[in-house]
Order: C-alpha cells, then structure tokens, then sequence
C-alpha cells in the first residue's frame, strides 16, 4: 500500500462515526493570589484574569468527565479568591461535571478557598492544609522619620481617609476598624467553608482558628476527602480518560518581564514572605 493510500485509509467514510477518548482537565492553581501580576514572581499569581482562559478551555471539551484542581497556593487577596472559586462553580454546575481539587505542598488560606470550590479535596500526606482565617501586615515608619527630622504632611477629607498610615502614629481606633474587618472576612470565609464541606467537618474550636494541618490531620478534621496525588486519583477513577492540561498564561507584561522594578521587588518579596510562612 502506497503511503497516499495508508493516508486515505485513515480518514473517516461519510456516515462512519470517530471515537473520541473521555477527558479529565487539569487546571494549575499556582502561586499566591493578588489582583496584581508580578514579572518577578517566580511561582506566578492567581486571579481571575489570569485563569480564566485556563477555565474555559478546561470546561470545553465533549467527552469531558471531570475537572481537577492541582493547588498549590499559601494564599492572597481574599476578592480574588472568592471570584475564581465563584467561577469555578458556574462552570462546573453549566456543565454537570465534578471538580476534584489536589492539594500539592500548601492549600492554605485562600489556596483553602480555591479547594473548597471542588466536590472533593484530595491532599498529600505531607501537605498543608486549612489556615482558615485573615492576616494583613504593614510597617510603621514614624518612629524613623523623625530620627532624620522628616516631617510627614498629609493632607485629606473625611477623618478616616488615612487609616493607618504607616508613616503616621498608629491610632488605636483604626487598629479596632482593622480588627472589625477582619472578623468580617473570617466570617465570610468560615461561611464559604462550612457550606462547601457541610457534615464532613469535623466539630473542633481548632478549625476555623487560622491553623494548619498536614494532610493526614487534615483528613481527620474533614478539611479534605482523601490522601493522594492527582495522577493515582484520577487514573484509577477515569482509567480509559485523557488527562489534558489546561494551563493559566501569564500577561503579556509578566511574561516580558516588564513593569515597574520596584514594584516588582516589593511584589517578589511580599510574595517570598507568603511562601516562607510555610516553611517554602
């Protein structure tokens, strides 16, 4: 047989009907989440401007059978992580599919959030889970300003506009205004989780404290499902699937390496500072 022929012979007939193989989509989740794209931050961000092609191409297929979250994510901006799981769950239930979310070495904080928007959370045993709860930081600089006789000039309207300035004297009010922000947001987050993971929580005064656990407690408190990697999981759900990776793209600017330097310093480390709260 001719190669011409051999290339004929592989074309379907009219009328004859082509398999198509079942699909499993992979969508990383990697990095801190912040609204902000960071040319320097070497494990990337999430948000939903960044993950949404990802999303999308991940949800396309036919044949498709389920989508996995691969987390790997000490956590962010609180906005953006409701926004990504929210648009995670609309895609899911348009479509009628599962969402199953694997845990690699952190799903803490916001990464948790991002978890919880699956059906089922599978985790390693040497992962980290949970940290439910609000943290922001800051600096104060007055105290060194006036070392070196600078002298701070602010000027606004409305009395509440230069909260917490870090080159002012902190004032005990704006530090209760944070403190009741804060206890918004925790709730907010307690509420997500709880409606996420129902009656498989555990009744402990420990998980909703801002903790973290490895994976086998995190089994043990209900935070997730199973033990597991991605691989083993899914092979051994959808043994006759493809597993197709949909992978977020980084802005052009990040990917350029374009941007402010500054910022970008400020942004490489805040995010090095995330990371190293767990030991990564």
């Amino acid at each position: 047989m001719s190669r011409k022929d051999t290339l004929v012979s592989r074309i379907p007939k009219l009328g004859e009907r082509v398999e198509r193989k079942d699909v499993v989509s992979v969508v990383k989740l990697h990095g801190v989440i912040t609204p902000q794209a960071s040319p320097l931050a070497a494990r990337g961000v999430i948000n939903l401007a960044t993950v949404e092609s990802a999303l999308k191409r991940a949800f396309a297929p036919e044949r498709l059978k389920a989508v996995a979250l691969q987390i790997n994510s000490p956590g962010g901006a609180p906005t953006q992580s409701g926004l990504v799981a929210e648009r995670i769950r609309r895609l899911a239930d348009s479509k009628g599919v599962p969402v199953i979310a694997f845990a690699e070495d952190v799903a803490a904080s916001g990464g948790y959030w991002l978890a919880c928007a699956a059906d089922e959370i599978y985790a390693h045993r040497t992962s980290m889970v949970g940290s439910i709860g609000v943290v922001s930081g800051s600096f104060g600089f007055a105290g060194l300003l006036e070392r070196f006789g600078v002298e701070r000039r602010l000027y606004t309207a409305g009395e509440n506009k230069a909260r917490l300035d870090p080159f002012s004297p902190e004032k005990p009010e704006d530090v209760e205004w944070l403190h009741k922000l804060h206890a918004q947001l925790h709730d907010l987050f307690v509420e997500w989780v709880t409606q996420r993971r129902g009656d498989r929580l555990q009744d402990s005064e420990d998980l909703f404290s801002g903790d973290v656990w490895l994976g086998a407690k995190a089994l043990e408190l209900g935070l997730v499902d199973g033990l597991g990697n991605l691989r083993d999981v899914i092979e051994k759900r959808y043994p006759d699937a493809d597993i197709v990776v949909a992978e977020p793209k980084k802005p052009l600017l990040a990917r350029l390496g374009v941007g402010s330097p500054a910022a970008a310093v400020l942004d490489a480390v805040q995010h090095r500072t995330m990371w190293s709260r767990f030991g990564l």
